[in-house]
């Protein structure tokens, strides 16, 4: 195989483009999140027991999970900043894939919870102390659309940051329909009003969280970012000078805000410049939000590829 020339180009500085990373402070706005919702758990816990309130109890139940899903995307945050090591050679940004992965999954299965209480309660409805319900789950909108609203910047372009968002959003409209039901339910005396309203508030965090779920499994298996056309990634590099093939082309996530590529260019005149690699690198970081581009330049394609195309 005729020697190849490779040159790799890591940006430091992190992609644009399609992909917006999370402002430096979202630490802070992580704690204050966790401290917000565990401390709301306490109080609903408290008045559903003594309002012998199963809404609140379940409430609080979302708003556990909710603490705990943004306990673990904090520490993703964290993790994601570690510098690369001799065994992590790119970090630990992955941790904030599985992170997402784990705020859809985790959500997912505390609306399923949810939604099997909720049936059970139309075939024997309990009473629900409407004024205390009230009362504390307006609070739980207050609160979740507050913390809802500090993550709701990098949730555009962070699937972590849209997983904590999600979380927050959820819960917020969760206590809007435990208010409305106790309203009813109080104007009307229909408890079934409680159950029915939750599984309708349960569908559609389902529909909402459905995203978060397939994007950050997709990002899990290492495919293509949505947004990234790869036909024009090839257009583009089989666009630069000198370059009449390519193969091996693989774009893949390294983060929630970070996108890879590697790819072998077949050359046959002459090795690629400096200036030829820093432009295509500069190129695909503008136009796809690709920061880590790894070109490799080849006389003739490697053997490998030959015999992968006699195999097709």
């Amino acid at each position: 195989m005729t020697p190849s020339h490779q040159h790799t180009h890591d940006h430091e500085g992190h992609s644009h483009g399609g992909h917006v990373h999370a402002p430096t402070n979202f630490g802070t706005r992580f704690a204050l999140g966790v401290a917000l919702n565990a401390t709301f758990v306490v109080i609903e816990v408290v008045y559903g027991l003594l309002s012998n309130s199963v809404a609140l109890l379940a409430d609080a139940g979302h708003n556990l999970s909710d603490a705990l899903g943004l306990g673990v995307a904090w520490a993703a945050v964290i993790l994601a900043k570690r510098k690369p090591t001799s065994r992590f050679t790119y970090g630990l940004g992955g941790t904030s894939i599985l992170a997402a992965l784990f705020n859809a999954v985790f959500l997912l299965v505390v609306v399923g919870g949810l939604t099997w209480e909720a049936l059970q309660r139309f075939s024997q409805p309990e009473p629900v102390a409407g004024k205390t319900v009230m009362i504390v789950a307006a609070c739980g909108i207050v609160l979740n659309g507050f913390c809802a609203w500090l993550f709701a910047s990098g949730s555009k372009g962070d699937l972590n940051m849209r997983g904590a968002f999600m979380h927050m959003a959820s819960d917020a409209l969760v206590s809007l329909g435990v208010v409305v039901g106790g309203l009813v339910i109080l104007l009307t005396g229909w408890h079934w009003i409680d159950p029915a309203i939750s599984i309708v508030v349960n569908v559609v965090i389902v529909i909402g969280t459905w995203g978060l779920l397939t994007g950050s499994l997709a990002m899990s298996l290492s495919a293509v970012p949505p947004g990234i056309d790869m036909e024009k990634v090839r257009a583009l590099l089989l666009g630069l000078p000198g370059v009449s093939d390519l193969h091996d082309l693989h774009v893949w996530s390294l983060s929630t805000t970070e996108t890879a590529l590697s790819c072998h260019l077949v050359m046959p005149e002459s090795p690629p410049s400096d200036e030829m690699l820093f432009h295509a690198a500069e190129e695909l970081k503008e136009h796809f939000g690709i920061g880590h581009v790894t070109l490799q330049a080849e006389k003739t394609p490697s053997e490998a590829h030959i015999a992968t195309l006699h195999d097709h």
